[in-house]
């Protein structure tokens, strides 16, 4: 049985507190590492449960195997860390950055991330459920053949993305940019389309699904009026 992580609780916060558990791990409950530079910390298997996160610095860092649970974090900055397989649960880091993070494995749950960068990032097997996106920048992400649970992808920046084969669940892509992403053979009975202009290049939905209600309000954009008979 692995040793329990030293527990760290009810603490402000900065790098000269953190340097002696780089690379060991520990456990932060309650903690406030608000504009913490933690920039190239190896912070593997670290646990921060309800932590104040504001502007904190993770720019660079080592984050494999880190769990972030009920933690706010506005401004947060994940800009090239390496994320692989950590996992995000209840959360809020609207307006932060995971800018050419490496997000292999990892899995966001019910958490805000309305306003995040995601550009450039480094993707294989991400996850993400219950997760409002709101205005989220996400060019090129790939989320080919995934169930997309509870996702608000609204205004969002989607474009290049690749959502081919994916079945959408209690979700939106109402007002989103999806200039020159692929939807082909898609499921989007289950997703919010309100302002999108899918006939305007309709090769990229091919074989997609829709229902007829969902027709009906895209034709209607388009001018057409649907009648039974």
């Amino acid at each position: 049985m692995s040793n329990p992580l030293p527990s760290l609780a009810d603490r402000i916060l900065g790098r000269a507190d953190l340097e002696a558990y780089v690379g060991a791990g520990a456990h932060l409950v309650k903690c406030t590492l608000d504009e913490a530079d933690l920039k190239g910390f190896d912070l593997s298997s670290f646990v921060f449960e309800r932590c104040s996160l504001s502007e904190t610095a993770f720019t660079g860092a080592t984050l494999e195997f880190a769990k972030f649970s009920h933690c706010r974090g506005p401004k947060a900055d994940f800009s090239g860390s390496n994320c692989t397989e950590a996992t995000f649960s209840d959360c809020d880091f609207n307006n932060g950055s995971f800018h050419g993070a490496t997000l292999t494995s990892t899995r966001f749950t019910a958490s805000k991330l309305t306003g995040v960068d995601f550009s450039q990032v480094h993707t294989f097997d991400i996850g993400f459920v219950d997760c409002l996106l709101v205005a989220a920048r996400m060019p090129k992400m790939t989320f080919r053949k995934e169930k997309l649970a509870g996702i608000d992808f609204s205004m969002a920046d989607l474009s290049d993305c690749d959502f081919r084969d994916a079945v959408f669940e209690r979700s939106s892509l109402r007002e989103a940019n999806i200039e020159r992403a692929q939807f082909q053979n898609a499921d989007l009975r289950g997703a919010d389309l309100g302002g999108l202009s899918m006939l305007r290049d309709r090769t990229r939905f091919r074989g997609a699904v829709i229902s007829a209600a969902q027709a009906e309000l895209v034709l209607d954009e388009y001018g057409f009026r649907v009648r039974a008979k």
